[in-house]
């Protein structure tokens, strides 16, 4: 037995744990103008899904659920660039604190990606009401 902490599967709580790490991250990287600029733009896009998807639990309709989710998928995929950047541009020394963002990054555009094409798939499927 490990002391392995379980994985989590409430959306809402990786989100956050997720926007923490970015909140984390950012401020972890240097003061240049470049980094700073970085950081800025990693801060807004790595933030925003956890927003995005508490507007998506409140949509009206499944067009707005759509595309609310759809709104942070597309941030996530932003912020993978950023994070990609700061290795790439060696932003930061320790690397070991981005890799994990990475990985949660990817693991949250699949889970965000199912979730809009089962929303699709089954507005789809739904069949308006016949008059008859």
């Amino acid at each position: 037995m490990g002391t392995e902490e379980p994985r989590k599967y409430d959306l809402e709580d990786r989100l956050l744990d997720y926007a923490a790490g970015i909140v984390r991250l950012t401020d972890a990287l240097p003061r240049s103008r470049a980094a700073c600029h970085v950081a800025n733009q990693l801060l807004r896009s790595g933030t925003a899904p956890l927003s995005n998807h508490g507007e998506a639990q409140g949509a009206e309709s499944p067009d707005d659920f759509i595309h609310k989710s759809s709104v942070a998928l597309k941030e996530l995929k932003e912020s993978r660039r950023w994070l990609r950047l700061i290795v790439k541009a060696q932003l930061i020394k320790e690397t070991r604190q981005v890799e994990p963002l990475h990985g949660e990054t990817e693991e949250l555009i699949r889970i965000f990606g199912a979730s809009i094409r089962t929303a699709r798939s089954r507005k789809a499927r739904k069949r308006p009401d016949s008059p008859i």
